[in-house]
């Protein structure tokens, strides 16, 4: 026979280490964003004034069309290098969050399942039938889980696939040198 409060006390001693643990990931993914924020405010805030240092110093149209374009470029894969950071910092975050939150599930349902058969021991004879119910609908609510868990998982290739041909499009590739 368990001891309630020792039971209670475990129950919320793990309660409180998963919450840590999702405070941790979430604090980590917060951090890592911060710090890139940071520094591509401090790249945008150099570059801002090397660029009007470099538009001060233009004499024609000539050379302001060709600074331009020498300009345009680098913003452009710096902003699409921003945005797969970005990307990867959620995704990975995401993930962390969600290990955590399958180990729970996980767990969940090996306590339900001895906790069902603790039941079925004490039942009354002639529960078989409202025992396999349950047991269906726990069947079912994993099935729905893992269903969930794959489209889950495909929608996020998928902004994957679409994020990388995104930064192609947009960082259009360099021409190859020609051999002299």
């Amino acid at each position: 026979m368990y001891n309630v409060a020792e039971q209670i006390s475990t129950t919320n001693k793990a309660g409180v280490d998963t919450f840590m643990t999702l405070a941790s990931a979430t604090f980590a993914g917060a951090e890592r964003l911060a710090a890139l924020n940071l520094n591509a405010t401090r790249n945008f805030i150099e570059n801002g004034s090397a660029h009007t240092r470099a538009l001060l110093a233009v004499k024609d149209v000539e050379a302001l069309v060709t600074l331009q374009k020498s300009l345009a470029q680098p913003d452009a894969e710096k902003a699409a290098t921003y945005t797969r950071r970005v990307y990867e910092i959620a995704t990975q975050t995401q993930e962390a969050l969600s290990q955590v939150v399958e180990a729970q599930i996980s767990e969940l349902n090996q306590k339900l399942a001895l906790a069902l058969d603790e039941a079925v021991k004490s039942a009354p004879a002639g529960s078989d039938l409202a025992v396999n119910a349950l047991r269906s609908a726990i069947s079912a609510a994993n099935s729905a889980y893992d269903s969930m868990t794959k489209a889950a998982k495909q929608a996020n290739e998928i902004a994957e696939a679409n994020l990388a041909a995104a930064a192609a499009a947009l960082v259009p590739k360099k021409p190859a040198k020609k051999a002299a």
